[in-house]
């Protein structure tokens, strides 16, 4: 299982970006995938996860209205689209391979290595 995170950076507070995980290693079609993150001193937290057919999608309230997951099965590929970035979004963000289990998704020991947004001006 490979999972290769990209797409981080240095950004004003307010602006976007998007992260890209890529696949490799597993039929990725047959897994929910997600991202989650790390700020500096702090545990990791989720961030959003979706079902391999995206029809199941869910947030941390803390993102809610401003990040969005969409994945790509052909390219083996999940996004995180980022908006209206503040410092408290500033962490290393990870992919993540995992199921949804009775509707709650449920992490497998499959991590990337992170990349890292930070928000400053």
């Amino acid at each position: 299982v490979q999972l290769v995170e990209s797409g981080g950076g240095l950004v004003q507070p307010g602006g976007s970006l998007r992260l890209s995980c890529a696949a490799s290693g597993f039929t990725f079609s047959n897994y929910a995938m997600s991202w989650y993150r790390q700020a500096p001193g702090k545990e990791r937290e989720f961030v959003a996860a979706i079902s391999w057919g995206s029809v199941n999608v869910v947030y941390a309230d803390s993102v809610k209205g401003r990040f969005t997951i969409s994945r790509d099965n052909a390219k083996k590929t999940t996004y995180l689209q980022i908006n209206k970035l503040t410092p408290e979004d500033t962490a290393v963000y990870y992919c993540n391979r995992g199921r949804f289990i009775n509707g709650d998704y449920e992490a497998q020991n499959s991590w990337g290595q992170g990349t890292q947004v930070t928000v400053s001006s």
